[in-house]
């Protein structure tokens, strides 16, 4: 005897479950519940982020292309242009796929990939391939930079043993957290990247400091980071070599001093595209220090506008977690902030000389093959764990032994 077919709401009788046009209204449905809960001011800054991306490496372009060139081989001017809209695609898709995932979803496979980076990093000094002195990759075909996607992951990661304090404030969490922090530093000085190990002291450090770290663990924290920066000093020759041209001033020819030069070159409006001269005797203009390519190019005001689409993100996220009601959701976007906005700072603050040359790229602008994925990925992870259905209502969490937080004013209107 023929057993019936399940019944599903709102199906017309016989239809099947696999009816092509149930199909697509199933996924236009779902993209419809993405759209509401999406943070669509966020996607719109990074968006916006990535385009000026796009006209900045087009600029820059000629002056790597013509400094990479040699007599065997000659790269076209847009040669990093075209290389650049490729992994541009890429970051893209990966974004908004993770960016659909449940937060449940997003957070697992942060972990995974998490994972999956840490034994890619002890990969890195054992079959890596070095470039520029440092070897930091991995050849599976094509160049893979497990630190690059190991940021994203690390934030998540973080913020998830860190939850756990929420469900049992016995649990040593912080010392969980300050060991996965000390294996990444080892794993990262191997390399070695000093640059990309204090960033990721940088995302932990405020971790540490949101997830209800006493006042003298936070003081005993910052010693310690002190004491690293001086043995990083003592002991580190690249980090030292930087840190005394930086406090010397550096010479005509340094490479912070080039950029600061061609920052300021454009003055208020620029030279124009492609216009830019002092931009050809300046290393890595395409990826550390585009955005003194941008100054020079397209001028001073449209670095003040790239600095005020950073600043925005930053406070969109903010914002947007003050009346958010779980922790991990806290910690994690923070996180991920803190990693995007802490890179940007970064570079910004070595294109105006006022930081030791890090080689580290401006998120979301520079050229980059791994690091543009990565941080598209991150920027997927953000939007997943952030989104939210506007119809349900937020309390607000409440850390063990702290005080509960106060609802939103549209929480109060609800709730009477």
């Amino acid at each position: 005897m023929a057993s019936n077919p399940p019944y599903v709401p709102g199906a017309s009788r016989g239809a099947s479950l696999a009816d092509p046009a149930r199909l697509r209204r199933s996924r236009r449905s779902e993209l419809a519940i993405w759209w509401r809960e999406i943070d669509r001011l966020l996607l719109l800054l990074v968006l916006g982020l990535m385009a000026i991306g796009t006209v900045a490496v087009a600029a820059s372009s000629p002056a790597s292309a013509r400094r990479l060139s040699t007599s065997a081989v000659k790269l076209d001017d847009l040669h990093f242009f075209y290389l650049h809209l490729r992994f541009q695609l890429v970051g893209l898709l990966a974004m908004f796929g993770a960016s659909m995932l449940p937060k449940d979803v997003a957070r697992r496979v942060g972990i995974l990939l998490g994972f999956t980076m840490l034994v890619g990093l002890m990969l890195v000094p054992v079959v890596g391939h070095e470039v520029n002195g440092a070897k930091r990759w991995l050849n599976l075909g094509m160049s893979l930079q497990p630190s690059e996607f190991l940021k994203p992951a690390f934030a998540i990661g973080l913020a998830w043993i860190l939850s756990w304090r929420a469900r049992d404030p016995q649990l040593p969490v912080i010392g969980i957290a300050t060991g996965v922090m000390g294996l990444v530093a080892l794993l990262l000085m191997a390399q070695p990247d000093f640059g990309s190990t204090v960033l990721f002291g940088g995302v932990w450090f405020v971790l540490l400091l949101l997830s209800g770290i006493s006042v003298k663990k936070i003081v005993a924290t910052g010693a310690a980071g002190i004491g690293l920066m001086v043995a990083a000093y003592l002991f580190y020759d690249n980090a030292r070599n930087r840190i005394d041209a930086f406090l010397g001033g550096g010479g005509e020819f340094d490479q912070v001093a080039l950029a600061e030069r061609t920052l300021l070159a454009g003055g208020w409006t620029g030279s124009g595209l492609w216009l830019g001269t002092r931009k050809l005797s300046l290393p890595e203009a395409h990826t550390d220090y585009i955005f003194s390519v941008i100054g020079e190019e397209f001028g001073l005001i449209a670095c003040g506008l790239i600095v005020m689409l950073y600043l925005g993100l930053v406070i969109r996220v903010l914002l947007r977690l003050m009346d958010e009601e779980d922790l991990f959701t806290t910690l994690a976007a923070t996180g991920l902030t803190a990693q995007l906005g802490g890179q940007a700072f970064i570079n910004l603050l070595v294109n105006l000389q006022l930081f030791p040359s890090k080689g580290m790229t401006l998120p979301l602008i520079s050229y980059g093959g791994s690091s543009t994925i990565a941080l598209c990925l991150g920027v997927g992870f953000l939007l997943a764990i952030t989104r939210r259905n506007p119809f349900i209502d937020r309390e607000g969490f409440t850390l063990p032994g702290g005080p509960a937080r106060k609802r939103s004013k549209g929480q109060k209107e609800r709730a009477t």
